[in-house]
């Protein structure tokens, strides 16, 4: 296994060590998991992005509903 050395501030160390799931966990694993939770497998499609932007634009423009009364519409309330 090839390794490295990298250097942290205390401050930083103490992060990553409050971020251990189990006091032996290693920071390679810590590190690890971290970088897998920052990085999208799934990112969004060119259709989903304009989904959003419209979505936007609507709340900008005051097109909006309270959840209340779209649960109301729906029989869920």
């Amino acid at each position: 296994m090839d390794t490295t050395t990298v250097l942290l501030k205390k401050s930083t160390k103490k992060r990553l060590d409050g971020l251990k799931t189990d006091p032996r966990e290693s920071m390679d694993s810590v590190i690890e998991r971290l970088a897998n939770m920052a990085t999208d497998d799934e990112p969004l499609s060119r259709e989903e992005i304009e989904d959003i932007r419209r979505s936007l634009k609507d709340i900008e423009a005051g097109r909006v509903r309270k959840m209340k009364e779209v649960a109301r519409e729906m029989g869920l309330k």
